[in-house]
């Protein structure tokens, strides 16, 4: 029967994470499987790898094929490098014990590496959050400034308007009191010159009749 060692998907849409089995070849990539050998999570950074590593050494033993995301997992965990040197220790290339010991200095610089990585993406994300929040910072500052320039024009606009309507009202009131100081008595309308009555008329002086003396009419009885 073909096995194959290889992933099997689970977790949510956009967040996906995979157990690692032992599962015939032929069966669905999520069905049913022989054995899980551990969990594979790649939304971490680095990749969250639980791997039982002398179940997946026996597997790989018995002749199990690994796809090439599972193989690229053995090889990053020390599976694929322990079993080529229980290879060469079968081929009596070297010692068990020289075996171990090459294993032990490949794990210690293979955790070494994974703890200056962890260490470097620690540090990243520290600038990166310190960036972020000065950034926020500047920009709140900006806000606060552009706040205080708008609230300081209203201010300035309502002081104006108030003391544009304090010293119209000063005039007003300076004007109410000087008005009636101020104003000129009206004169008198001179009454309109009658005009000049036309002179009467005098009646020409009719000559007076002449009375006879007396003397004459007495002269006139005799």
């Amino acid at each position: 029967m073909p096995v194959k060692i290889r992933l099997s998907r689970h977790g949510k849409k956009g967040y996906a994470f995979y157990h690692i089995v032992v599962a015939d070849s032929r069966a669905p990539r999520d069905g049913r499987f022989i054995e899980k050998l551990g969990t594979y999570n790649p939304n971490t950074n680095p990749a969250t790898i639980d791997l039982n590593f002398d179940s997946a050494l026996g597997w790989l033993q018995k002749g199990a094929q690994p796809t090439d995301t599972c193989r690229a997992i053995l090889s990053y965990k020390g599976v694929l490098y322990k079993k080529h040197l229980l290879g060469g220790v079968s081929k009596g290339a070297f010692t068990e014990d020289e075996a171990n010991a090459k294993f032990e200095k490949w794990l210690s610089e293979k955790a070494a590496k994974i703890d200056a990585k962890t260490g470097r993406l620690g540090s990243e994300k520290d600038a990166a959050e310190k960036a972020r929040l000065a950034a926020e910072t500047k920009i709140k500052e900006e806000r606060a400034k552009a706040v205080a320039a708008k609230k300081a024009a209203a201010d300035a606009s309502t002081a104006g308007e108030e003391a544009t309507e304090e010293s119209a009202e000063a005039t007003e009131e300076v004007t109410e009191e000087v008005a009636p100081e101020a104003e000129a008595p009206v004169a008198e309308e001179a009454p309109a010159v009658e005009e000049a009555a036309p002179a009467e008329e005098t009646p020409a002086e009719t000559p007076a009749e002449e009375t006879p003396a007396p003397a004459e009419e007495e002269k006139a009885a005799e």
